[in-house]
């Protein structure tokens, strides 16, 4: 199944400690690069958070935040690390006595800062599984979210290659109308002009004029990116980057075809094949 990597989830359970939300967000990124924000009692679990998002995730930003609330009906009771505050309290005073005229430090910033307050040593074991368990959750609700996303992609990349095939029909089909239209018009000019020339010379011209215009293969080749399009959509899994390279390989056969055009129609044909191609670029870039 084809996903995107552009994708949001949010969950959120009640916990003895407080109210825990995990939040995710993913956008595109040429390999998976995660990012995580975590309360301190969450952060051990950074390693295992970072593991079970690889083995869902293949490409895309990543980034998570853990937060934990407390309850709205009750006060939290707040657990202060006397050692830790203590070597604080006196690390400040160390810089106040140096400084002189420094501002008096606030209980409120000796309480946020890291490792004075925490939770319960005893309820963390249980506050970790509580968040592996909501993450794991948020992880598959991205992930539906990424596919269902994926899906829409993968419609509107095959509505632009049916474009595509009809361009390259409609070339293929003109072909031999242009090449005598344009041996025509030679003869023609030659005629008007009065001029007597070598007939076997003249064929072995407008036969290389006609080689040199000839973009059977090109047309050959643009059928063929255009099924592997398709096949690989198919396929689905992890296949942007695979997607990206062929959408490379139809631009330079679109811009072959255009250098070798002849004629206006041929032209409008190849900017319309370039068009239809930068769309389902811009879609790609955006599949996992």
């Amino acid at each position: 199944m084809i996903q995107s990597m552009t994708a949001f989830a949010r969950e959120s359970v009640t916990t003895e400690q407080g109210i825990l939300t995990v939040e995710l967000r993913s956008v595109n990124h040429r390999y998976l690069d995660c990012s995580f924000k975590l309360p301190d009692a969450l952060r051990s679990l950074e390693p295992r958070l970072r593991e079970k998002a690889s083995t869902v995730l293949a490409r895309g930003k990543l980034d998570c935040m853990l937060r934990l609330q407390a309850h709205p009906t009750q006060a939290g009771e707040l657990h202060i690390d006397a050692a830790h505050l203590d070597a604080l309290l006196a690390a400040t005073q160390i810089i106040q006595d140096r400084l002189g005229n420094a501002a008096p430090i606030s209980p409120l910033q000796v309480l946020q800062f890291p490792g004075i307050c925490s939770v319960q040593e005893e309820s963390e074991e249980h506050l970790q599984k509580e968040a592996l368990s909501l993450f794991s959750k948020a992880l598959d609700s991205m992930q539906q979210n990424r596919q269902r996303e994926g899906e829409k992609l993968a419609t509107l990349i095959l509505d632009r290659l049916a474009q595509v095939a009809t361009e390259v029909t409609a070339t293929r089909d003109i072909l031999p109308a242009l090449m005598q239209q344009q041996r025509k018009r030679i003869t023609t000019r030659i005629t008007d002009l009065g001029v007597e020339v070598d007939q076997g010379r003249l064929e072995q011209e407008l036969v290389y004029m006609a080689q040199k215009a000839d973009v059977d293969e090109e047309l050959d080749r643009l059928d063929a990116h255009v099924g592997e399009v398709r096949r690989t959509l198919q396929q689905g899994g992890a296949c942007g980057r695979r997607l990206d390279f062929l959408m490379q390989e139809l631009n330079r056969e679109a811009n072959t075809l255009s250098s070798k055009s002849q004629s206006a129609t041929t032209t409008q044909n190849a900017v319309e094949l370039k068009v239809l191609i930068e769309q389902m670029r811009e879609q790609i870039q955006n599949i996992e």
